[in-house]
């Protein structure tokens, strides 16, 4: 009996879908979400959507799901860089570096997956296969995902400072210039988790 010939294994195709979130608050970091998943997968996440247009309990329930199905399938990061960076290096230097190291955490082959990224935002060069989409994460299904974990994964972040930082109130306003933040900024000054390049006029 002839052995049967090997076969090679089928590659699977790819998608990482990158957005950034925390681009205008006055305190916390910025975040960059990566998410890399097989199309298979993606269909199973058509009904999300951005993370400004779901509730933040959808939000975190969406979030849950991503993370339950997390595996050969399915793989997400997210990475911060600091107020510190950003006063120093600027925003734009910041939402870069946080997304090289979401892209570095995922380890995927630049050649064999195919990064779509959402607004002004670019992948590495080595991303031959990239493309970047105005509105993505309201049309592209993957940048979607990645809006939505880093969202969370930020918002989480804020919440867990409440217990240094008291006095802001962060669970209610996450760091954004909302009228309750930037008045404890007046009362309290600015911590080392402002951005005071961008407090400038409430300190």
């Amino acid at each position: 009996m002839k052995a049967k010939p090997k076969t090679k294994a089928k590659k699977r195709k790819f998608f990482i879908g990158i957005d950034e979130v925390g681009r205008g608050p006055l305190a916390g970091p910025v975040a960059v979400g990566a998410v890399l998943a097989t199309p298979r997968m993606i269909r199973r996440f058509r009904a999300i959507k951005e993370s400004k247009q779901l509730s933040p309990r959808a939000r975190e329930e969406w979030n849950e799901r991503i993370t339950t199905l997390s595996g050969d399938e399915l793989l997400f990061a997210v990475s911060f860089v600091s107020a510190k960076i950003i006063d120093s290096k600027g925003i734009t230097f910041a939402i870069r570096t946080a997304l090289h190291r979401s892209l570095k955490k995922l380890s995927a082959d630049p050649n064999s997956v195919n990064v779509l990224l959402d607004g002004g935002l670019r992948a590495p060069e080595e991303y031959k296969n990239q493309k970047t989409i105005i509105r993505g994460d309201a049309t592209e299904t993957v940048i979607a995902m990645a809006s939505v974990v880093a969202k969370v994964a930020r918002d989480q972040y804020m919440v867990r400072l409440h217990k240094k930082f008291p006095q802001y109130d962060f669970p209610r306003h996450k760091g954004y210039g909302t009228s309750l933040h930037v008045a404890a900024i007046k009362k309290h000054g600015i911590s080392v988790l402002h951005r005071k390049s961008f407090c400038g006029n409430f300190s």
